[in-house]
């Protein structure tokens, strides 16, 4: 029997691990009473289920609303190099990375000096506390 324990702020987060792990809770049983190809196509469903649980549906408008109000669009775009690089570019440079998500949320909540034109200064931190906006603004980030 698979099990999930999550630790969510929201309500609607926890909701959907619930149902997550009731499904994989289903699939299972099926997988064991099951054989042959049936079998196959129960793993196949699992897999399919649990990488569809990874994906985040991101909130575009909201991201590109908190991009343009933390000012991130003076010096990053989409797909060109500004004073800073592109959220493609970064997006590249993080992909695959189990901690790209974490090393970004970081990157964008605590401030670090960053070198302008040979000149260091602070980056902007993002304008807002709630977690759930730095996540969707993170994950716009690195859909790009």
């Amino acid at each position: 029997m698979v099990l999930s324990i999550v630790h969510s702020n929201d309500s609607a987060g926890a909701y959907i691990e619930c149902v997550k792990s009731t499904v994989v809770q289903k699939m299972h049983s099926m997988f064991t009473r099951t054989s042959g190809l049936s079998r196959a196509l129960t793993a196949a469903l699992l897999a399919a289920s649990a990488w569809a649980s990874q994906a985040q549906t991101v909130d575009v408008a909201a991201a590109e609303a908190l991009a343009k109000k933390s000012n991130c669009t003076k010096c990053h775009a989409i797909d060109k190099k500004k004073d800073g690089p592109s959220f493609q570019s970064t997006a590249a440079k993080y992909k695959g990375k189990a901690d790209g998500e974490a090393k970004l949320t970081k990157h964008i909540t605590t401030g670090p000096k960053v070198k302008i034109d040979d000149v260091e200064e602070e980056h902007q931190i993002v304008k807002t506390k709630d977690a759930a906006e730095i996540k969707n603004l993170v994950q716009y980030i690195l859909s790009r």
